[in-house]
């Protein structure tokens, strides 16, 4: 008999602490690539984590308490600024990488590859 989760992926990511672990190693990684750092130069990162944090809580199920921008509008002057698919993919590298590290189990990691490329054309406002 198959069964059916009801647990969120937040939840089963590991909650709140999973996700405050994997967002700072998320952001190390990111502001070390050489690609991206030039979009997070004059940015509150203290700030940009808690607003990650907050959306990857919505987005996975958890606490709905993101309070930012929309994705398109978010990322608008980024997108200004030359923001384009081999940034995004850079960032999701390393988010999968990130997961990965932390020994996320695979499926897991596969649901949240799903989740971050269906914000792709918003990111990229397209």
């Amino acid at each position: 008999m198959d069964t059916v989760t009801t647990e969120s992926l937040f939840d089963r990511i590991g909650g709140g602490a999973a996700l405050d672990a994997a967002v700072q190693l998320f952001y190390d990684r990111v502001i070390a690539d050489p690609i991206l750092t030039p979009f997070f130069e004059s940015v509150d990162l203290t700030k940009q984590r808690a607003k990650q944090k907050a959306f990857l809580a919505m987005a996975f199920g958890g606490p709905a308490n993101y309070t930012g921008l929309d994705m398109r509008a978010a990322h608008a002057p980024l997108v200004e600024r030359g923001l384009t698919d081999r940034h995004f993919d850079a960032v999701a590298g390393h988010l999968q990488d990130t997961l990965e590290q932390l020994n996320v189990p695979e499926d897991l990691i596969a649901e949240v590859m799903v989740i971050a490329g269906s914000v792709r054309d918003d990111v990229l406002g397209r």
